[in-house]
Parts: structure tokens; sequence; C-alpha cells
């Protein structure tokens, strides 16, 4: 008997989890609709409805009378049971960006706050500024803290996560280890952490150019540095350590060379794209105004070759060892070259070498990593509640 009290309660969370599943993904569903995608009886999943609502985890949010009889009642995973945090840190480096951006959304994925600050890591530790950004969100938002059940951390380095530490990060403090863990007690949530290239490959795989893709490598071109992430189906390819797609790291020397070592970032970084342009008379003060001004004018079409011919460099080895069907130009470079730098990157891997994968620009306007971050921290939190309709069952 107890073995078959336990199976009846481990059904009732397997029916409640997978109908909490199907509002998740899909929204406002009638009873109809979950008894139609569940194959359940219109008994269980009413009853299952009466639980779910019971716990705060979904609610009633109109009424469909398309048909004779009572209106149909039209349910809704409730937005306000669980939120999720997303904070971006980066190196402010020349540009003047800030160094911390941060939002906060719903369980639907509506954004209830969003803020942006400049943090000096130098004088201010990396913990108690975080802490205090997601509390800011949270006032912001009005959202107590027991409902944020989720922070997802994107940093321009990389995440191992067997010994919970960030590694090659140029932000001051943030190799520390222990950090992450401190972070997640402070806060009384779970923290996630990723390398800000691979979250900008989230967003692009969830609202982007890779929706449909089967796979997809998206090549980050910031302003101080750059990027590689590869998409395998909608998974993403970390390495053993966190460190796949350092690809600034990617020698460029003959062993036998009397000269120095030389990365892919010396030809491609934000430096190099300032050096080049002083050598081709174009005009600007970062390497972001560079680009801008060379795509929008014909006289700086010979930057803007030079300039692909170096981005193939490190395009032809990655097409080379993983012939993905696309490729994705991503980054403030990407964006501020658009179709300009993406016909001449184009053609500059055509003259590399016999590759066939589509090349592409983002069609992300908006700020890739964070919107990666949330969708991450979204998945996570979500996953999290239909785990714990098992657990409590359990």
């Amino acid at each position: 008997m107890p073995r078959l009290a336990g199976s009846s309660k481990l059904l009732r969370a397997m029916n409640e989890s997978a109908a909490l599943a199907h509002l998740l993904e899909l929204g406002r569903l009638t009873r109809a609709d979950l008894r139609r995608l569940t194959a359940l009886s219109t008994p269980t999943i009413s009853e299952v409805l009466r639980r779910l609502t019971d716990a705060g985890l979904v609610t009633v949010v109109g009424h469909h009378s398309g048909k004779p009889g009572p209106n149909a009642e039209i349910y809704s995973a409730d937005p306000d049971a669980a939120y999720a945090a997303a904070v971006s840190v980066r190196d402010v480096g020349s540009t003047g960006a800030p160094a911390v951006v941060a939002a906060l959304c719903d369980l639907s994925g509506e954004v209830r706050a969003r803020a942006e600050s400049r943090v000096d890591f130098l004088e201010t530790e990396p913990k108690a500024a975080l802490v205090d950004v997601v509390a800011d969100l949270r006032r912001r938002a009005g959202v107590p803290a027991e409902r944020l059940r989720h922070v997802q951390l994107g940093v321009a380095g990389s995440y191992d996560g067997a010994t919970r530490t960030i590694r090659h990060v140029d932000v001051p403090g943030f190799g520390r280890p222990g950090l992450v863990p401190e972070i997640a007690t402070a806060l009384g949530t779970g923290v996630g952490v990723d390398n800000d290239v691979n979250l900008a490959a989230v967003a692009e795989r969830r609202r982007g150019v890779g929706r449909d893709a089967d796979g997809f490598a998206l090549l980050w071109l910031g302003e101080e540095g750059l990027g590689l992430a590869i998409d395998i189906g909608g998974t993403l390819l970390r390495g053993a350590r966190g460190g796949a797609g350092e690809i600034g790291y990617m020698p460029l020397y003959a062993p036998d060379s009397t000269h120095r070592k030389v990365d892919l970032q010396d030809l491609v970084g934000g430096a190099a794209v300032l050096d080049l342009a002083r050598d081709h008379g174009v005009a600007g003060r970062t390497p972001l105004e560079v680009v801008a001004t060379a795509a929008a004018g014909p006289e700086a079409g010979e930057f803007l070759v030079r300039f692909a011919d170096r981005i193939a460099v490190g395009l032809a080895a990655v097409i080379a060892v993983l012939d993905p069907p696309l490729v994705v130009l991503a980054g403030p470079i990407a964006q501020a070259g658009g179709p300009a730098l993406l016909t001449t990157v184009t053609g500059a891997v055509g003259r590399a070498a016999p590759l066939e994968s589509t090349i592409a620009v983002t069609s992300i306007s908006d700020d890739a990593v964070l919107l990666g971050a949330l969708d991450a921290g979204l998945t996570a939190v979500r996953e999290a509640l239909i785990a714990s309709i098992r657990d409590h069952q359990a």
C-alpha cells in the first residue's frame, strides 16, 4: 500500500508538471486545450488545475465564449509566481559603456525592471555590488525577495562549473574562488553564470536569425574583444572548463617564426580596429564609430575589405572545423557594420577557403547578452517550479 500511495502522488505530480509546462510554453489555454495536450481525462485535468491554482502557480485570465453553453475559463501561469533576474558585467574599457546592465522579468518573460550603472570594481567588492544591483531591481519592480528564484550572471570570461569559478575574466575581483557561492548565499537564491557570448547565442536561438537553424556558430565582435559560441541543435558547447569559444586566444604564427606570438585578438580586437582605421583614413574615436562610419560611406570600402579579411582568418578556421549550417556575426561591431560588413566578410571567407556555411548578421538590436541571460534565468526558474511539484509530491 505505501508503494501504491507513493505512485499515486508521483502520478499527480507528473500530471501537474505536464500541465504547468504547457501553460509556461504556450501561454493562455482552456481546460479543453490542456486535456488535448496532456491526454488526461476531464475530471483529472480539472483537479490538476485546481491544485495548481491553489498553489498560486496558475490563474484564470479570461473566458472563451466561442461555443454554446457556459463560457470556458482560460488559464495561464501566474506571472507573479516567480521572477528571474539577469546581470551582465563587462569591462568599461575605453568605450564608456556601463559596467553593469541588469533586468528582472516575471514568469511570463515580461521585463518588470531594467537598470544600468557604472561600478568601479577596483573599489567595490563584486559580491556587494551585485547584491545591491539585484536589490535595486526588486525595489523598482516591487518584487519580494522570496519570489526571486534565480539570478543569471553574464561575464566576459568562462565559468568552470566544477569549481564554481570564473576564469579568463578581466573585471577585477570576478576570478576569486568562492565568489559565486558567496553571491548565491547573500541573495538567497539560485545563481547561474555563463560566458557573455554564450548568452548572446541563447538570445539568437530564441529571438534572432538562429531560431530555425539546426545549429550555428556565433562570432561576437565586441569593441574590446571577441568570442565564439557554438550552438548544436539548441545546446551550447561549453567545453570541459567552460572555455570553449575563447577564440581571441587562437594563435596566428608559425612555430619557427622569430616574430612575437600573434593572436586573433591582435588582428580583430578594438585596438587593431583603431590602428587599421588610421592606416586607411577612417575617422572615429572608438572601434564602434570607426566601423559605423566605414559602413555608411563608400570611401571607406578599403578599410572594410581589410577588416573583413582579418575576420575571415578566424571564421575560416571555425567553419573548417565545425562546418556549421549558419554563422552569425553578432556584437556591437557586427551591428554597426550591418549589411556592408556582411557582404565584405562573405566575400573574404570565400577567398580564404572553399567553405559553404551561410553567414548572416544578427537580427537582435537590443542588448543580446542581457536578453540571453534573461532567457536562461527564466528557463531555470520554470524548470525549478516544475521540479518542485514533483519533489513536493514525492
